[in-house]
């Protein structure tokens, strides 16, 4: 009994280890399930096929879709956007992706690596047929292959913008013409002021004739008028104080001129002008009103005294004329140099006006490094260049084409390894490098190779430590390229050396390292200030330009090749 007691013991606690095993299989196939369709496997020259990929994983799970040109031997002609919808408390994810070929034949979509978590999951490969567009020669005539056609490069759109600071500064131009320097038709007033006094104090009894101050018998503004035109006669002419003086203020100083030979008035002239300047006081304070005919006698006598003190007035000697002509040139001079500093004023305010408005849209340094033309921001602003370097190809997106370097390696090396170098060191806060190293396979196993990977980043570091690279600060993490290849990251902190100066600038540094099972080892190594924004910019864009060959597209893109 015991026996058979403890057998069904035995038996029930296996029947739970396999309900168990089976129940946690169930439950991690539930979790994420990975599957993939298309809408079909046979397609003409240049038709696309639709490659979906279908995801479920748990709420939390971050998914990672293939990206770039995986799809080798095929290409991703677009990929949708990730199309997502939630069931109970799993998301399904799907994304679809247009595929294309445009040579005929029989072609294999290699698995494609979906990470969900940390873990990768592969979908299965899949045969597609691209068929030739059968043409039928009796509907559709045949025509000679034309010649090649020579275009041109596309130029950027730099002639735009040099229209637009033409247009500007012409427009510029143009309004300080137009307000500052442009001779301006004169007004009357200005006019007037240009006349001679004789001639303003004539002009100004014409006007007084045709006014209307005698029709509206207001007599107080004609004496006012007419006596006002005799004294600016006399105030420019002969006693610089003739307007503020009083009557007999201004006939007393005229006397002492007579009597000192100055000016030699008459003694009717003088008596003329007191009489008439008396009668225009007792009109204005004691609101005296003279007939029309003695207010006519007046005014002939005003115009017949104007021409008496004409008579009498010197001629000026030629220092006087002299002084005159310097007198108009110094103004001449000091027009023209207030037109200039209004010129200047208004540039220079342009100037700050359009650097303040900048500086509050884009930000003060963009804009000074604009102007200063900072190194590291035209290299990221620039026409940036994709290229392949080594084999198979590691592609990268670099401001300008890296230089090919002679190899440092020593005669034994070479016999083994085939070392390619390419380097970009021109810019004083960035470096890149990459180093591609073929290794022959029969010499060396997977194992010899990652070795190398290791010794290799070692003796970077070394060289830099020769170079007076100080503080160096290491991290080693995991990276996978935007098309799902695998590598090394080596990366951190350090005090590199400025070119040609004893100085440091603070740096990060990042070293990219792959090796392919074909004996092939690639590094990308860069450099950049932790300060310039710059850098960290360019740094960015190129880390994320990354792009590897693995085996299988390396070789699926060969097979299709030949």
């Amino acid at each position: 009994m015991k026996i058979k007691k403890s057998y069904n013991v035995l038996r029930i606690s296996r029947q739970r280890v396999v309900l168990s095993l089976i129940s946690f299989l169930l439950s991690f196939i539930s979790f994420s399930q990975v599957t993939t369709e298309v809408d079909t496997t046979k397609i003409r020259i240049g038709e696309q096929i639709n490659y979906k990929i279908k995801v479920e994983a748990d709420s939390t799970a971050l998914v990672v879709f293939p990206e770039g040109q995986t799809f080798s031997p095929l290409e991703a002609v677009e990929a949708l956007e990730i199309d997502t919808t939630k069931k109970d408390s799993k998301f399904k994810l799907s994304r679809i992706y247009k595929l294309t070929h445009f040579d005929s034949g029989s072609y294999t979509i290699p698995r494609q690596k979906i990470i969900i978590g940390e873990k990768p999951f592969y979908t299965d490969s899949l045969r597609v047929d691209v068929g030739t567009v059968e043409v039928d020669t009796t509907k559709q005539k045949l025509y000679d292959i034309k010649p090649i056609i020579e275009v041109e490069k596309s130029s950027s759109n730099w002639w735009i913008w040099l229209l637009v600071i033409l247009a500007a500064l012409a427009l510029i131009g143009f309004l300080l013409w137009w307000f500052v320097w442009r001779e301006k038709p004169l007004t009357e007033e200005e006019e007037i002021a240009l006349l001679p006094p004789y001639d303003r104090a004539k002009l100004a009894l014409k006007k007084l004739d045709n006014s209307q101050y005698l029709i509206r018998s207001e007599v107080k503004e004609y004496y006012s008028e007419l006596t006002m035109i005799i004294r600016k006669y006399l105030d420019e002419k002969v006693y610089e104080r003739s307007l503020e003086s009083t009557t007999d203020e201004l006939i007393n100083r005229l006397q002492l001129l007579k009597e000192g030979n100055q000016f030699p008035f008459s003694k009717e002239t003088l008596h003329n002008l007191e009489t008439i300047l008396k009668r225009a006081d007792l009109v204005k304070f004691a609101k005296s009103a003279p007939d029309t005919a003695l207010i006519e006698m007046d005014r002939a006598t005003i115009e017949k005294e104007i021409e008496s003190v004409k008579a009498v007035l010197p001629e000026p000697t030629e220092e006087e004329k002299l002084l005159d002509q310097q007198y108009k040139e110094a103004q001449e001079r000091k027009k023209k140099r207030t037109k200039v500093i209004i010129t200047v004023a208004s540039l220079v305010l342009l100037l700050v006006a359009t650097y303040v408005g900048f500086g509050l849209k884009y930000g003060f340094k963009y804009v000074n490094d604009t102007i200063l033309r900072d190194e590291s921001k035209e290299l990221l602003e620039g026409e940036w260049i994709k290229s392949a370097y080594g084999y198979p190809p590691v592609y990268i997106e670099t401001p300008e084409v890296l230089k090919r370097f002679q190899d440092t390696l020593s005669d034994e090396s070479k016999d083994k390894i085939k070392q390619r170098v390419f380097v970009f060191d021109d810019a004083e806060h960035l470096d890149i490098k990459i180093i591609t190293d073929e290794v022959d396979s029969g010499e060396q196993g997977q194992e010899d190779i990652q070795r190398r990977v290791v010794q290799s980043i070692e003796k970077i570091i070394e060289e830099w430590e020769t170079k007076n690279v100080q503080n160096i600060i290491t991290k080693d993490d995991q990276f996978i390229t935007p098309n799902n290849v695998e590598g090394s990251k080596t990366h951190g902190t350090a005090d590199f050396p400025i070119k040609g100066s004893a100085e440091t600038f603070e740096g990060e540094y990042a070293i990219f390292s792959f090796a392919t099972k074909e004996g092939m080892i690639a590094h990308i190594t860069l450099v950049w200030a932790k300060e310039d924004s710059y850098a960290v910019d360019i740094a960015e864009r190129i880390i994320n330009s990354i792009e590897m060959k693995s085996d299988e597209q390396a070789n699926a893109e060969q097979e299709s090749q030949n």
